[in-house]
Formats: structure tokens, sequence, C-alpha cells
């Protein structure tokens, strides 16, 4: 517990937990009558009272009148003054909202409150340096490129016509669809779709009716849907389908020899091409494992802290990262005990986030680990050479929207990882 007394405020600081603390202040007579003379004189000068012009009133009516509004008044601006004088000569940096309570001022005597605010953490950093890190082999295997071939084949494979035989598996059918209520004999529209034959997801009366009918070979069929069907037109209905294939096509892989190779680029041969992917392959892998122990390190320091989280900023924190949950759900609802889940999940990140930031922090200061005004700008240069965008419009951007700060919390993280990672000991 700390106690702060001086000529006009007494003021004592507890500690509830390592991130709350409560404040109790009271501010002499004297202080809070100067506050209540300049509030009782505004009041007066807008007063307007029978008998007697604006302005002109006596005082002692006006108070006798305003009272108990020019009290509040001088609550509402005393208090958060003097709440920022204490935060600032103890040196207390608030986040959040200062829940206040217990207020009491009359004129002529003291302002008094409780409040209860929450601060960061003050933790001590456990040991970062010579850190124990497992090492990341980047391997790549023959099949491994194989792999990557076969997909550079998908990419540039050809749809051709087929000739000679009906609808396979793997065909891409054009076809097209026309039903029949038979209930009420009414004809649905025709419609004209793409179908992929075989592939999990097809309507299977549609996927078992196209194979081995020929271009331009019809088919009727009949499909009974059941009452909760999810099309609502098709609900409760038997319905009778022709089906008519308009075209059928295959895929056409090209062939993996030298000719493949130098279609792709800048080529002389397959084994040019193969030397590249194992080039990309390795790039991409180092890159990861360099990621995954960049969190590993940074992680290890965490694990080893014992750090208390601000509940208001972990809520705040919370409801950020379930909207960035939300936006990669789209329009799917979720049942309740899927929602409870999701924000238990989202939490748990929310609280992870907020300790790297802290660790993070403190590493930085401690290894006075800063980021220039001009390592921001080279950054920022190599976001716009990188996305083939002019210099001045990114830098327009990142001043007008604000994030030149966070541009440089993430380059002084990323020197703070660099230096957990050169410092630790690989094995």
């Amino acid at each position: 517990m700390e106690n702060n007394t001086t000529d006009r405020l007494k003021s004592t600081v507890k500690d509830l937990s390592a991130t709350r603390k409560q404040i109790e202040a009271e501010l002499t007579a004297a202080e809070a009558a100067k506050e209540y003379e300049t509030v009782l004189d505004a009041v007066a000068e807008r007063a307007k009272l029978r008998g007697f012009r604006q302005g002109h009133a006596p005082r002692e009516l006006v108070k006798q009148m305003f009272g108990h509004e020019v009290e509040h008044d001088v609550i509402d601006r005393l208090v958060p003054r003097v709440l920022d004088e204490i935060l600032e000569s103890d040196r207390l940096h608030a986040v959040g909202v200062p829940s206040v309570k217990n207020v009491h001022f009359e004129e002529g005597g003291p302002l008094t409150f409780t409040a209860v605010i929450e601060t960061w953490p003050d933790f001590e950093l456990p040991v970062y340096k010579r850190l124990k890190l497992r090492k990341r082999e980047i391997l790549v295997a023959p099949e491994d490129i194989d792999r990557s071939i076969e997909e550079l084949r998908r990419k540039n494979a050809d749809f051709v016509p087929v000739e000679g035989r009906g609808v396979a598996d793997g065909d891409y059918v054009t076809v097209e669809l026309q039903g029949r209520d038979l209930k009420t004999k009414r004809l649905m529209p025709a419609e004209r779709v793409v179908v992929l034959a075989g592939r999990e997801g097809n309507d299977p009366a549609v996927d078992q009716n196209i194979l081995g009918l020929n271009v331009q070979e019809e088919k009727t069929y009949t499909a009974t849907f059941s009452a909760d069907h999810g099309n609502r037109k098709h609900a409760g209905k038997t319905v009778e389908y022709r089906l008519k294939v308009l075209s059928i096509k295959e895929m056409k892989y090209p062939e993996v020899n030298d000719d493949f190779a130098k279609h792709l680029g800048e080529l002389e041969n397959l084994a040019g091409l193969k030397d590249k992917i194992r080039q990309e392959l390795e790039a991409g892998r180092a890159r990861s494992a360099r990621r995954e122990t960049s969190e590993e390190a940074v992680q290890a320091v965490i694990d080893q802290a014992a750090i208390e989280v601000p509940a208001s900023v972990l809520e705040e924190e919370t409801e950020s990262v379930l909207k960035n949950y939300a936006s990669q759900l789209g329009p799917r609802g979720l049942n309740r005990e899927a929602a409870e889940a999701l924000h238990a999940q989202a939490r748990a990140q929310a609280e992870r986030n907020l300790k790297r930031h802290l660790v993070i922090q403190r590493i930085a200061q401690a290894e006075n680990l800063t980021v220039s005004e001009e390592e921001i700008d080279r950054e920022i240069e190599s976001v716009a050479l990188a996305n083939n965008v002019p210099l001045a419009r990114v830098m327009e951007s990142f001043r007008e929207e604000g994030r030149r700060d966070g541009l440089k919390a993430t380059l002084q993280s990323r020197k703070v990882v660099d230096f957990l990672v050169g410092q630790a000991i690989i094995e």
C-alpha cells in the first residue's frame, strides 16, 4: 500500500491483484471550494430567474436554486482531474475505464472517492537468452517434387471434347435438366448445369443417370424429395426429370518432358524445372521452420513468466479474435454448445496474444531494441515494391489509416524474435 499526501491532496493506492489497484482519494475542502466557486460563477451567468436580468441574480439565490446541480458539476469536473493527477504522480498506467464509486462532495467539504483501475502487470522477465530450441530439418524428397509437377500438370491441363464414348467419371459434362411435377403435371424451368462426373457432393441421381450417355443423348428418371428437403421448390414432391447431355469434355494433361518445362517459363529442360521446384520448396520450408522456431522461442519465455492479463483488455481482445473467427466462418450459424466452445477458444487465443505482446515489449525495453522512422519507411518501400504499387500511394495509405504504429510494433516484434533465435541453442 502506498500513501501520498500533499497540502491539497491525499491518496492511498492498494494492490488488489497484479493488475488491479484501488485508489482512495481526498481533495481538501479549500481546493474543492475553488472549483465550486468557478462552477457557481458559470451557472450564475447563465441563470434566468424571474425579476432579474440574466447573469444578475444574487449568488445566494442561484446557490439556493441550483446548488445541487453545481455540486454534481464539481464532481464531474474534479474526479477525472484528480484521478489523472494521482496516476501521473504514482506513475500508474491505467488500461480500460476506471471504476469510480463512493463519491462524496458537499459545499464547504472535501471531495472523496474510491477508484479501481486495471494496469498492465509488473512481472519479472525469466531467462530469455540461450534458450534451448528444437532444430527443424528442411528436407525435400523426390516425391515432393513429383507432387508439385502433378499439380502443375493439372493447372496446365486442357479441356478436350470427348469423341466416341459416353460420360465417364472425371468428365466435365454440360447437361440440360427439366423437371415435371408428377402431381400437378407442371413443367419446371429448364436448367443448364456443368457437372464433374463422379465428384463427391453431386446430386446422386444426376451422377447415376449421366454415366454412359453420349452427346445429345437423353434420359428420363424420377426423383422423390422429402418434406424437409433444403430446396423448398422440391420439398415433398415427386419430380420426373428429362436429362440431356449437351457436351462432354475431359482433362488432357501435358506430358512431363523438356517441352513441358520450357512451356512453363525460362527453363531449358525438365531437370531445370525439378531443380527450381526443389529450391522453392526448400525456401518455403525454411520460412516455415523459421516461423515455428520463432514461436517456440517466444512461447518458451511466456511459459516461464507469471503473467496476469487485465480482465478488461482480455475481454476486448477476445471480442477481436471472435470477430476474426466470424469472418472466417461466414454466414454459417452455430449452436449454443459450438458457440461456447468457440468463445473459450477465442479467449485462450486472446490471452496468448496479450502475453506475447507483454513479453515482446519487456524484452525490447531490456535490450533497447527500438525501431527508427527510417526503418519504417524502408519497410513501406518493400511493401510497395512487393505489390507493384506506387510508393507515394502506399506511404499515404499508412499515414491516413494510422498503420505506421502497427507496422512499428510488427518490426519491433521481429527484432525481438530475431534476437531470441540468435541467442538460442538450437539442437
